[in-house]
């Protein structure tokens, strides 16, 4: 309900001024047009002394110039209806006297309310309105149907001595009056731009394969959400190329039903009714579903849901041989190369290993025992004879303890 008044920013001389203002009251709450004479100066922000008709009410003009002929043709009001005019920019006793009203309302509310409870009415009061000079109160209920409320007019004005004035208003009319956050996180659309409400209904919640839970699609009024519709017209235009009345499907496994659809990327979910294929759900595209479902119109039945030969040629697609490009001249390995360190290391390696090997080393070979009684013999003999030694002490001592255990 709040518009930016972007003309008045940039401080640019309108020619054609428009005599009309729109004059906010009550925060916003409510709304009015209003002659603004020349006299008065008053521009978009001002708080202005406006004639109510029955005295004088305080309010803020909200837009002025241009943009004011935009609003009333959108709302669609003649300029002959509006007749009242600007009186003045408010003062600081006007400012004074509006908030010395406003503080009663909460008070006054509640008396209400009890008020009409012991009159045994229905209906809801919901908000109640000062004017800005103190002498009329309007109070704003909503009902399911008529109410005589004679009686109540009659003690609400012994009671708080003023003129009284009784609206009603909807449902959506109360929550943008008293405003309030919704299940987004974010203030009420209804109370902040949102100026003319449309009729919602479940099927815009079908529409978006939405489940139809009153206490999750009802807002804080009671009534379904406004942000149902936002998204409608794209659904709408999503589900021109979808098929209809494929909720059951018919082929040679057995019949299958559908269990849900993604709307956006073309998708139909099925499942089988035969418990003993029942398993993980199906998809298949929307073209697919239009093959199906004309063979079964024709009284024929396809082999599977899936379109096997579909996924035959996608497979010939990936097993298919790899050409390689003749790459001789364009690609350049690099040349190898060997350090100074690597190839002094090596040189020193080998030195090493050739001192090791030559005859002329200090080394002194002790003789064998062998080689003391001047019988030279190699060296894989005498392990040979170690071996041996070894088996025979290893069978004698066997032998020993055998005796032993028969004695």
């Amino acid at each position: 309900m709040n518009a930016y008044d972007w003309l008045t920013t940039l401080d640019v001389y309108d020619p054609y001024a428009y005599i009309y203002v729109e004059v906010s009251f009550k925060k916003g709450s409510r709304k009015d047009f209003f002659i603004n004479p020349e006299y008065t100066r008053a521009i978009t922000g001002d708080t202005v002394v406006v004639d109510s008709g029955n005295g004088y009410d305080v309010g803020r003009i909200s837009l002025s110039g241009e943009l004011v002929r935009l609003q009333m043709k959108k709302k669609k009001i003649n300029e002959d209806r509006v007749i009242h005019k600007v009186i003045r920019i408010a003062n600081k006793n006007d400012l004074d006297k509006l908030e010395e009203v406003r503080k009663k309302e909460k008070a006054v509310l509640v008396k209400s309310r009890v008020i009409a409870r012991t009159l045994g009415l229905e209906m809801k009061i919901g908000d109640i309105e000062f004017q800005g000079d103190g002498r009329k109160v309007t109070i704003y209920y909503t009902a399911d149907g008529r109410v005589d409320f004679r009686e109540l007019v009659k003690q609400y004005a012994r009671e708080f001595r003023v003129k009284i004035e009784m609206r009603q208003i909807g449902a959506r009319q109360e929550s943008a009056r008293i405003g309030g956050l919704g299940a987004c996180g974010r203030e009420l659309c209804c109370s902040t731009w949102l100026s003319d409400f449309k009729s919602v209904t479940t099927a815009a919640a079908r529409y978006q394969n939405i489940a139809i839970n009153q206490t999750k699609l009802s807002g804080q009024c009671g009534r379904l959400k406004c942000c149902l519709n936002y998204e409608l017209d794209t659904y709408l235009d999503a589900l021109k190329d979808f098929p209809e009345k494929v909720e059951k499907l018919r082929i040679k496994k057995g019949t299958v039903s559908l269990i849900k659809t993604d709307i956006f990327k073309g998708l139909f979910f099925y499942s089988y009714d035969d418990p003993s294929l029942r398993g993980p759900m199906v998809a298949i595209t929307k073209e697919r579903v239009k093959v199906i479902k004309a063979l079964n119109e024709k009284g024929e039945k396809p082999l599977d849901l899936i379109d096997h030969s579909e996924l035959l040629e996608e497979k010939k697609d990936e097993n298919a041989e790899l050409e390689f490009a003749d790459v001789t001249g364009e690609i350049e390995l690099p040349s190898r190369r060997k350090s100074k360190r690597r190839k002094s290391r090596s040189g020193n390696r080998r030195s090493k290993s050739a001192r090791s090997k030559s005859p002329s080393s200090d080394k002194v070979q002790l003789p064998n025992s062998d080689q003391k009684s001047g019988s030279s013999t190699p060296k894989g003999k005498n392990t040979n004879n170690r071996s041996r030694n070894k088996r025979n002490k290893r069978n004698n001592f066997n032998k020993k303890n055998n005796n032993n255990s028969k004695s």
